[in-house]
């Protein structure tokens, strides 16, 4: 596992930094509650009458008078698309960033085969999510607990567990990517993300374009419907893990007959 214990120590300072930007931010939405309670039972009321602008973010079947439907939202943007750059960051670069740094030749010229080196590479990527995802959960039940309040363990669980499996997806989606590509492609993955959450908006929009829900990641991270069945909605989160499949069998495939340079 040396070339996986690499890319962890390389690698740590922006896992930091992520990790505690992301799980900071959560806190502090959290932290916020208190203060902003008693304004919170208006605020659902203004929603409810946005139409298609609560709809679009699923705030149309949360009470803001609550800390769970408040965290759902606030959190919820928080961690959705600040872990969903950065899976998209880290699983774009994770193949590519040899031959960005032409350090692929050195790589190659030792005794590992290309496959082991995908193995080591994709390892890597979800251990740097599932490390930040943990972080950002602790940040969110310290904060939670330093309000006062109790913690719905079954909800925010549920909640987490379903952000870090739609940031495999978005992962595995760029890992397959980055074996296409030689030069650096961060803008294609935040771009692969935008996408991805931009498609799910549309969906929550439009009764047309429900479909989307079932490309689109953030389908089955809906605070909503976590918090209303106290499960993650598979009829979403199946086609999802598909596709993370098959970015990650493209990687193998690409990645062991490529021309590297």
């Amino acid at each position: 596992m040396t070339i996986f214990k690499q890319e962890l120590k390389s690698n740590k300072i922006q896992l930091i930094i992520w990790s505690l930007s992301i799980g900071l931010l959560v806190a502090i939405c959290v932290l916020m509650y208190p203060d902003m309670k008693s304004q919170m039972n208006d605020v659902s009321d203004i929603f409810s009458s946005m139409g298609d602008f609560t709809a679009a973010f699923g705030m149309d079947q949360l009470n803001f008078g609550t800390l769970l439907g408040f965290y759902a939202v606030e959190g919820g943007n928080m961690l959705g698309i600040g872990g969903a750059f950065f899976a998209a960051i880290v699983g774009i670069l994770a193949l590519m960033k040899e031959e960005q740094g032409r350090t692929a030749e050195f790589l190659l010229t030792h005794p590992v085969s290309r496959c082991r080196v995908v193995t080591e590479k994709l390892a890597y990527v979800f251990c740097m999510i599932i490390i930040l995802n943990a972080i950002v959960l602790l940040c969110s039940v310290l904060s939670i607990l330093a309000i006062d309040e109790e913690v719905f363990w079954k909800e925010l669980l549920l909640f987490h567990l379903a952000y870090l499996l739609m940031q495999f997806e978005i992962a595995g989606i760029c890992f397959g990517m980055s074996a296409f590509l030689r030069r650096s492609g961060i803008g294609i993955g935040i771009g692969v993300a935008g996408l991805m959450y931009l498609l799910n908006i549309v969906a929550n929009i439009s009764e047309d374009a429900k479909f989307l829900k079932y490309i689109s990641p953030f389908g089955y991270t809906e605070g909503a419907d976590i918090i209303n069945t106290l499960k993650i909605n598979t009829d979403y989160l199946i086609p999802g893990m598909m596709l993370m499949a098959v970015g990650i069998i493209i990687a193998y495939i690409k990645y062991t007959r490529k021309d590297i340079v």
